[in-house]
């Protein structure tokens, strides 16, 4: 029998006899435990140099010293100060040690750090901090933390160590210079390396520096993995937030169960409750690789995973939960965008959700508003809490505290009121385009932001999640607007970015303060090509300015009408019908021929009319006097056998019937179905 303890006790076990070096930064943390020399030990360093493994060595060094470690992965913690302080809550009695990796990801409390959290430890605590980035000018000038700071910058381990290490996991000896020489003492390509001898694979060739190093190795590993198909699935895991064997299956079809246990158990592969994904530094290397030698096959993936993504967010929009991840999972595609990645947080998605109103939540809103944007813009937002509550969403984290809301209200004339903010929104709508019967103009009218400072901040990262639920699900809006406090510079690129257009003359002020709108007619641009616009845009096309409406395409259901009977009175006078308001309506816009795919509709039309036997009498008289024209209406009314007035009632009730089906698809898009 194994010695006793835990499974985790033996773990950590196997874990120590695997780990060499660092000897120099673990007596230095000792020391720290012993004589209070410190408080703070910064370590940080490039992926993949060792970080998280010196952290879990300094946790045993801690154990042995009688002091409690608490070990806090910032990848796991939203970056906000409730959150760190539940994180790194004391242990109980006694000391403790408070060791926290990728702090990188905390790099907004930044200062909250330095000024509050680590100077409320007890005095005898030691903290490590270890992230890819240097401590900022902040904690470097400060006088103070001069006595109490030491800043170690990890490198590369020893030609020593690193020989150490592969005698620990049992390289062949013959190897081991050829090894070394390649990886230059990087541990995680040291690693990788090891795991490849495992596999009995042949080391590559000469490499140099450590991203290089992992690049040509990553490379090395989709060159001898199983099949190409165990390649494919590589790329997926590293393009995708999170992988699942649903999303492999999705992807690659019915052998994505065996491809997801092999990804599973690669040493660069890490699990959480929503999948797999792989190390950050893998994960970039990785996607860049494949975008710089496969540009095409780069393109095809990112558009079929978010094709099936958008799919799998539309199945799934009466599960809040589920949707918020899903879109989030969308979003992430954007991430390394110039523009986008601006703008949002990678970190705490799980943690935070846009949830409806709740008791208590009016009065936190109002408190909120009054704080951030004055009385007469609470007022305003009393007004629609009691005209649309369901509009209002309140931002919270894992905690449930409150950070921030958004409401996303329907503008219609009688609920308008005299807020002059949806007044400016519903009178641009009026002039670029009013909606028509079953449309809908839906107003972001308020935006409020706890942490304004705190760019990209939390509340701007839930609203972008919620307004994508939105889009994607939400069917029947002709308008989106937004209206947010002035800041042109600020939010022009992310707007432009997602083809809203700035309305000057919707700009208003409430307060003292101005607020610009921003507006989009899907009527103009779909939903549909929105998400291929900015799938491509995702994939570098540049930003044009933004689609604005043309108020000449969105016709009345009567101009339409009158449009439809024109288009089958001209259907063969192809210069007549070039001048016919349908050929730039949401029908035809996108066709290559625009007047053949408006002759193709109508003929679609009018043969739901035929292929109905109520109808039957109706197709004929369309044929006689539209698709196959007689050469008058009286010798059409004659070849059918028809009393002229009787033909006239079947024609004009044809032609109702054709217009009404085109009105559909004008409305819905030529994927609707009418029902008969």
């Amino acid at each position: 029998m194994a010695d006793g303890g835990t499974v985790g006790d033996r773990l950590r076990r196997a874990r120590r006899r695997r780990f060499v070096g660092r000897s120099g930064e673990i007596e230095l943390f000792r020391g720290a435990l012993s004589d209070g020399a410190f408080a703070v030990l910064f370590l940080h360093g490039p992926g993949g140099v060792g970080k998280s493994a010196l952290l879990a060595e300094m946790a045993e060094a801690a154990r042995q010293s009688g002091v409690t470690p608490v070990l806090v992965d910032a990848r796991t913690v939203t970056p906000e100060p409730s959150a760190v302080l539940r994180a790194a809550e004391a242990p109980g009695s006694g000391r403790y040690a408070v060791l926290i990796d990728t702090y990188e990801l905390l790099g907004p409390l930044d200062d909250w750090v330095r000024e509050h959290f680590v100077p409320g430890l007890p005095a005898d605590t030691v903290v490590v901090l270890a992230g890819r980035d240097a401590p900022s000018e902040r904690w470097v000038a400060d006088a103070g933390w001069h006595e109490l700071l030491r800043v170690v910058s990890l490198r590369n381990l020893s030609p020593s160590d690193a020989l150490a290490y592969l005698r620990v996991e049992g390289v062949p000896g013959e190897l081991h210079e050829r090894v070394l020489e390649l990886a230059h003492g990087h541990p995680l390509t040291l690693s990788l390396l090891v795991d490849m001898v495992r596999r009995q694979e042949d080391v590559p060739g000469a490499l140099s520096v450590a991203p290089d190093v992992v690049r040509a190795l990553l490379a090395r590993l989709v060159d001898q993995v199983p099949s190409s198909r165990h390649g494919e699935a590589l790329q997926i895991c590293a393009h995708a937030r999170f992988t699942t064997e649903e999303l492999l299956r999705a992807m690659l079809g019915d052998d994505a169960g065996p491809l997801f246990g092999w990804l599973r158990g690669l040493s660069f592969i890490e699990e959480r409750e929503f999948g797999l994904f792989p190390h950050d530094v893998v994960r970039d290397i990785l996607d860049a690789d494949l975008r710089w030698r496969d540009p095409d096959g780069y393109a095809a993936l990112h558009r079929g995973l978010r094709g099936h993504l958008v799919e799998r967010a539309r199945r799934t929009a009466d599960d809040e939960r589920v949707l918020h991840q899903n879109v989030a999972d969308i979003l992430f595609l954007s991430r390394d965008h110039p523009i986008v990645k601006g703008y949002w947080q990678l970190t705490g998605l799980g943690q935070l959700s846009a949830t409806g109103l709740r008791t208590g939540d009016a009065e936190t809103v109002l408190a909120m508003t009054r704080k951030q944007q004055g009385e007469e813009q609470a007022a305003y937002a009393a007004y629609w809490i009691e005209r649309q509550p369901g509009a209002f969403g309140v931002f919270r984290d894992e905690a449930g505290e409150s950070f921030g809301y958004a409401a996303y209200v329907e503008l219609r004339e009688a609920d308008i009121g005299d807020d002059p903010g949806a007044r400016a929104m519903w009178e641009h709508v009026l002039r670029h385009g009013p909606p028509r019967p079953g449309e809908n103009v839906m107003a972001w009218r308020f935006f409020l932001d706890t942490e304004p400072d705190a760019r990209p901040s939390r509340s701007e990262t839930m609203i972008r999640l919620w307004h994508g639920q939105e889009i994607i699900t939400r069917a029947g809006k002709a308008w989106d607007l937004v209206a947010v406090p002035s800041e042109r510079e600020y939010w022009d690129p992310l707007l432009s970015f997602f083809d809203f257009h700035h309305a000057p003359e919707a700009t208003f002020r409430i307060g003292g303060r101005t607020y610009d709108v921003y507006a989009h007619d899907w009527r103009v641009l779909g939903v549909d090509d929105w998400l291929g616009l900015t799938a491509e845009r995702e994939l570098g096309a540049p930003v044009t300015p933004p689609t604005v409406s043309a108020p000449e395409l969105v016709l009345s259901q009567p101009e339409f009408a009158g449009a439809v009977r024109a288009a089958l009175r001209d259907l063969h006078r192809a210069d007549r019908l070039a001048g016919n308001p349908l050929l730039r309506s949401r029908l035809v816009r996108e066709a290559a021929a625009p007047a053949a795919e408006l002759r193709r509709l109508v003929e679609e039309a009018a043969r739901t009319l035929r292929d109905d036997p109520r109808e039957e009498s109706l197709y004929r008289v369309v044929d006689r006097t539209f698709l196959r024209p007689a050469p008058t209406q009286e010798r059409a009314a004659e070849m059918l056998g028809l009393p002229f007035s009787t033909y006239r009632r079947h024609r004009n009730r044809a032609v109702e019937r054709i217009a009404a089906w085109l009105w559909e698809r004008e409305l819905y898009g030529t994927g609707h179905q009418v029902d008969s």
